[in-house]
């Protein structure tokens, strides 16, 4: 299903859930490469942009919460980005079906910022691909909230709670970085000025809005870097709890079957099927058990003064 935008000479196509005869409609109308369509039937692309003579083709990994609202997924986001459109195609990144019908709706309403924003392709490609930073940087500030959590849990919580949440912060974490390293070349052509645009410079120079935008995600990677430390030390650290209260039980353990030993030892003596001398004096049970009192009492004296 195409839907469609459109201020003045600027359109902005959102296309989602494509069929073929959409993809015949990119072909045969605006002549995209039939590679670039290609790649938009595809769901695991890497990120990249290719530029061609009248117009540039990206495919950017952005992330978002599943359902349960606790791993991350990504998903792409396709454009198609010519002099006087844009075109998003397939089932992007749900921000971007958000942010289009915002747009429909302010100019609907004759907003004069939305109408500033749709002047040309490259400050509507500018303002999606913003959209997407922020709502990417709100979910990177949530996973950093979650490693204070573990931070702030690892002393109070149940060892199982926690190896959970541990585990699936790494993962999370592992995803964006991965998610994130390779994109960093592509958002650097923008700012670089690999990427011309179609905007002229005299009129509106570009590179700061680009640069605005690398600057946002190179500060969403370098935390993702420091929150993958983070858990990383975390993780070392609760390992060694996790040992120590181990060697804690280990150590009452061998209190116990210390102490038991001798006792064993004595009441197996005395309860072998044989006759004693004194096996028919009363009082020879009182002499044995006390004895065994002083013997348990002599080896936790023993322990105490050795300190252990």
């Amino acid at each position: 299903m195409i839907e469609t935008i459109q201020y003045k000479t600027l359109k902005w196509l959102d296309i989602t859930n494509p069929t073929e005869a959409d993809y015949d409609v990119l072909l045969e109308q605006y002549h995209f490469h039939p590679l670039d369509i290609e790649d938009c039937r595809g769901t695991t692309q890497r990120p990249k942009i290719d530029e061609y003579d009248d117009y540039y083709f990206l495919i950017l990994h952005f992330p978002y919460f599943d359902k349960d609202n606790k791993n991350i997924r990504i998903r792409e986001v396709k454009i198609f980005w010519g002099r006087d459109y844009i075109i998003t195609v397939g089932k992007a990144h749900w921000v971007v079906k958000k942010f289009f019908d915002e747009v429909q709706e302010d100019l609907a309403e004759n907003d004069e910022e939305t109408q500033e924003m749709m002047a040309t392709s490259d400050q509507l490609l500018y303002h999606i691909l913003n959209r997407l930073m922020l709502e990417t940087n709100t979910l990177v500030q949530r996973v950093g909230a979650e490693v204070d959590l573990i931070n702030y849990d690892i002393f109070n919580r149940r060892a199982r709670t926690i190896i959970e949440q541990i585990s699936v912060t790494r993962r999370n974490i592992i995803l964006l970085n991965t998610t994130f390293k390779p994109q960093l070349r592509v958002l650097h052509m923008f700012e670089s000025g690999g990427i011309k645009g179609f905007v002229d410079p005299e009129l509106i120079d570009m590179e700061d809005y680009w640069g605005n935008i690398l600057d946002q995600y190179q500060k969403m990677f370098d935390s993702i870097e420091d929150f993958g430390e983070l858990i990383e030390g975390l993780s070392h650290t609760f390992d060694s709890l996790l040992t120590n209260r181990t060697n804690q039980i280990m150590r009452v353990l061998t209190y116990f079957s210390t102490i038991m030993l001798p006792l064993t030892v004595v009441t197996g003596f005395f309860g072998m099927n044989i006759e004693f001398p004194f096996v028919a004096n009363t009082t020879a049970f009182w002499v044995v058990l006390g004895s065994l009192v002083l013997l348990t009492v002599v080896i936790i004296l023993y322990f105490r003064r050795i300190g252990r």
